[in-house]
């Protein structure tokens, strides 16, 4: 088979074999695909720094018939997120990333609005912006375009319009429901979601990340969104994400125990 030249994102890479890896990536034409790099642990391999997590490269491969794993023949560096490392809450962000997206998206299927995603936010950190406006954003969208993301504005349970109510959300509920309903259905230990971090999500799914309101971006700023979005997540892989608390905790200089990328 002719060999393909696509332009991807690493995910995320394994040590095979003596001195190879299997990487997984996320292309603009095929979607997520893995395959095997030969000889890309050695000194003097050809593949350099290209498969470094969420590297933007343009890869050559081709894949035999009845092969899960293609064979990864070549990269070249388009953009590689190394400066990124020097901000901590910006590395977690790219583990998050990277690890949300291996997660949620289906192998071997298009979807090139999420390959735009991730370029968008990935321009929106190098571009110095705090990263909590990028991971806000990527979160709520990764969600929405894996069809997970619920009803913001009615309650789940009897319909009420919430804009000027209270809203909250439980582990294992995919909705929103009103006070009433939370106390009906006796939603212990459930979060509220905040008017302003609703208004949040609404200006994010109509306004491009560059474009969104000048506001002053914090750990704290919709948190208890990204909360509900990283609930939504967990419920659709039955796991629990491995950098999402990492990266809460980034804004307090918290050190994960062992490397970031232990996925």
């Amino acid at each position: 088979m002719p060999a393909r030249v696509s332009e991807a994102f690493v995910l995320q890479t394994w040590p095979f074999r003596e001195g190879d890896l299997i990487v997984s990536f996320l292309t603009r034409d095929f979607g997520k695909l893995r395959g095997v790099a030969r000889r890309a642990r050695r000194p003097k391999s050809g593949f350099g720094s290209g498969l470094e997590r969420l590297s933007h490269i343009r890869m050559s491969y081709f894949q035999r018939e009845n092969r899960e794993l293609v064979n990864i023949d070549s990269c070249e560096i388009l953009h590689s997120q190394f400066a990124l490392l020097n901000d901590f809450a910006s590395a977690c962000a790219l583990d998050f990333f990277a690890e949300v997206s291996e997660q949620l998206l289906p192998a071997a299927e298009p979807n090139e609005k999420y390959f735009r995603l991730i370029t968008a936010v990935l321009d929106d950190l190098r571009s110095g912006t705090n990263a909590w406006r990028a991971v806000t954003y990527f979160s709520l969208w990764a969600v929405k375009l894996a069809g997970l993301l619920p009803e913001l504005h009615a309650c789940l349970g009897c319909g009420l319009w919430l804009e000027a109510n209270h809203a909250y959300f439980t582990r294992h509920r995919a909705g929103l429901y009103c006070r009433d309903c939370r106390h009906a259905l006796d939603l212990r230990g459930a979060w509220e979601l905040q008017p302003a971090s609703r208004a949040i999500a609404e200006e994010i799914l109509h306004t491009p990340i560059a474009q969104l309101s000048d506001r002053p971006w914090s750990q704290t700023t919709a948190a208890d969104l990204r909360r509900f979005l990283a609930q939504q997540m967990e419920s659709q892989i039955e796991r629990k994400l491995i950098t999402f608390p990492v990266l809460e905790a980034a804004a307090h200089g918290a050190q994960a125990e062992g490397p970031l990328c232990a996925l």
